[in-house]
């Protein structure tokens, strides 16, 4: 398929920045050069809100040199036409451009040059697709507020209960819970602030041990929780949300999902910026030996991920956000067989349909899900879901996979035959969603500012029966 190159409305030829450069030093292009330590970002024009074809985009830069000119180019053409940008005192700039309706989707490279000092930098502007919302009829949906910073949740068969994660703010994190509702009514049942964290390297306060990612066992009536500040991991029991164990901080680097294998009596929890899967007996709490994953790229680091687990006990799933790979481990052997991503950015979501064989990823650099058999390694369906689709759940009851589109507010539900069934509307920031097995999809998400009406909510969602 032929690339077809964005059109920008304030384009101009490379004719026009010829001659502002040569009128700005007419003895030689070759000025004084420095090495380009600022900070250039694209971003809409809207705040939080994805980049679309007819909308609005902001280039910025910071931590630039007082007075240094730039000039932004998208291929052969100038974006500021009519003349250099100049960067404020501050050492900052910002300008606004209109991306036309005919603009290609992906990842568009601006290339970002500075004079006085002279200086080059690229940086990248993702267009996300625009994918109508559609199919809300076809779904049963309740939803409710909980309270702020939710990040995760996970459903208890054995307790018919939803346990919600959430953290506010950057360390030291001070507001941090672990929320137990009724599936039912989604009223809470008990809640718990995470104890206080050790003390920071500088001797400031540690926090809390806030709360993640989360994982419920069944079986032994606990719940794991990732403590992703203090790089460990907790336990607590379900039924009043006592603490069992906390973890030493270093147990799990920046722990994100923990996924817990009933059969196999072991919880895993994924260590990002690492290939480690760390692996704990979930009957002693013992932590036992990782296991290692291994980038099948020359010079690639794995990155972990989401999990997903089959719930035969035999397969563990992980996606790497940094090659853009994903792995099938044998849970007997832990034998690691590693999967090429073609046309996935910064994957991030993974999911697993054990009857077909089936691998769901969702990507937040290139705004799709795919569809991949787990036994070829083949990419079978490549679907543009919306922008900054972050996590992904498949529901094995219906059979769709449900996708968390953090950036376009929407959860987009997929059949195996990469068919979008519905375009659900998920409020501001949908973060995270878990499938429970009995036919219900279980959503969080996040709250853009205090006053957002639609924010922290969880979210219950089901396919009405025909």
């Amino acid at each position: 398929m032929a690339f077809k190159t964005i059109r920008l409305t304030l384009a101009a030829s490379v004719a026009a920045l010829a001659i502002s450069a040569a009128a700005a030093h007419a003895d030689t292009v070759f000025t004084p050069t420095a090495d380009f330590a600022g900070r250039v970002s694209a971003a809409s024009a809207e705040r939080g809100a994805p980049v679309l074809k007819g909308s609005k985009a902001v280039i910025s830069g910071q931590d630039l040199v007082p007075g240094q000119e730039i000039t932004l180019m998208r291929g052969p053409n100038v974006l500021n036409a009519e003349g250099p940008i100049v960067v404020d005192a501050e050492g900052k700039f910002s300008f606004e451009i209109a991306v036309d309706a005919d603009a290609a989707v992906g990842q568009q490279p601006i290339l970002v040059i500075a004079e006085k000092p002279a200086g080059a930098q690229i940086v990248t502007l993702k267009i996300s697709p625009d994918v109508p919302l559609s199919g809300a009829e076809k779904f049963d949906i309740v939803n409710g507020p909980v309270t702020r910073g939710l990040y995760q949740v996970a459903y208890s068969k054995a307790n018919n209960a939803v346990f919600v994660t959430s953290a506010v703010g950057r360390p030291p994190v001070a507001q941090s819970a672990l929320t137990k509702l009724d599936a039912d009514t989604l009223n809470a049942l008990a809640q718990i602030t995470p104890e206080a964290a050790p003390a920071r390297e500088d001797g400031s306060d540690g926090g809390v041990f806030a709360a993640y990612g989360v994982g419920v066992d069944d079986a032994n009536g606990n719940v794991w929780v990732t403590n992703t500040r203090q790089n460990t991991i907790s336990v607590y029991k379900q039924d009043d949300l006592s603490l069992v164990k906390q973890f030493e901080p270093g147990t799990v680097n920046h722990a994100r999902d923990v996924v817990i294998d009933q059969v196999n009596g072991r919880a895993y929890a994924s260590a990002t910026r690492t290939g480690n899967i760390e692996v704990f007996d979930t009957a002693t709490l013992e932590k036992l030996e990782p296991i290692v994953v291994t980038s099948a790229q020359r010079g690639g680091e794995w990155s972990a991920m989401a999990l997903d687990i089959d719930p035969t006990g035999s397969r563990l799933i992980n996606v790497s956000m940094s090659t853009n790979e994903a792995a099938v481990i044998d849970l007997k052997t832990h034998e690691t067989k590693v999967i090429a991503l073609p046309g996935a950015k910064a994957a991030s979501g993974v999911a697993y349909d054990a009857k077909d064989g089936l691998i769901f990823v969702g990507s937040q650099g290139s705004d799709n899900l795919l569809i991949v058999s787990a036994e070829s390694g083949e990419v079978l369906h490549d679907v543009p879901v919306g922008a900054q689709p972050l996590n992904v759940t498949f529901e094995p009851v219906s059979r769709l996979a449900y996708v968390a589109n953090r950036g376009a507010g929407t959860i987009t539900v997929v059949n195996t035959s990469g068919e979008i069934v519905a375009n659900l509307d998920a409020g501001n920031m949908p973060n995270q969603l878990r499938a429970d097995g009995e036919g219900n999809v279980w959503a969080v998400n996040k709250a853009r500012g205090e006053d957002d009406p639609t924010g922290d909510n969880i979210w219950r969602i089901r396919l009405k029966a025909e």
